[in-house]
């Protein structure tokens, strides 16, 4: 018997022990891609007027909170969780947003969507109407909205979504073009 550390299960053994209802895994789980959810919580406030009142690391644990507090946990990857993860965090967001905007009444908060295409530029959208856009998207078309948020809240590269949805990367790119269309015009031309 050696006394050496057992290396970490993988995120997708803990995604699949945490699909089971076992609460050990989601535990780890949530600790095995927190950095990364730093990372998509940064991006989500980047520029951000919200940042003042939400910082990255309680953007973070709302959504772990809320991940935690769910029975059983469904994704089928890393990548699939972390687009997840984005989504639940752009609802934690839009909550305190909303709290925040019931308080005041001060007409709203703006996030900067930055998308990790280099043609694509940043632009500031404010989060309740981005949040209602991408409700009507959904409404319209799931799989668009789907795509919106695994890119912009979850972080993933066009491959990466490719590879979760198990689509060809020019269909990911012809859809993500009409989607960008589509919420560009939505928003009356302030997303790119």
């Amino acid at each position: 018997m050696s006394d050496t550390p057992r290396p970490a299960p993988a995120v997708t053994e803990l995604l699949r022990a945490a699909e089971s209802g076992n609460g050990q895994a989601r535990d780890q789980l949530i600790s095995a891609v927190y950095q990364e959810m730093r990372r998509l919580a940064r991006r989500i406030l980047a520029g951000d007027r919200a940042r003042h009142m939400v910082q990255p690391t309680e953007l973070v644990h709302g959504a772990a909170l809320k991940l935690l507090g769910q029975e059983v946990l469904s994704a089928r990857d890393r990548a699939h969780f972390l687009a997840y993860s984005g989504q639940v965090m752009r609802q934690v967001l839009i909550d305190h947003v909303r709290r925040e905007a019931s308080a005041k009444r001060d007409g709203g908060t703006k996030v900067t969507l930055v998308s990790t295409i280099a043609e694509e530029p940043a632009s500031d959208v404010d989060v309740e109407a981005l949040h209602d856009v991408l409700e009507k998207l959904a409404a319209v078309s799931p799989e668009h909205a789907r795509l919106v948020e695994m890119r912009y809240f979850g972080g993933l590269t066009i491959e990466e979504i490719a590879a979760a949805l198990g689509s060809s990367t020019a269909t990911v790119k012809r859809n993500w073009r009409a989607a960008r269309a589509w919420l560009h015009e939505a928003l009356g031309g302030s997303a790119n």
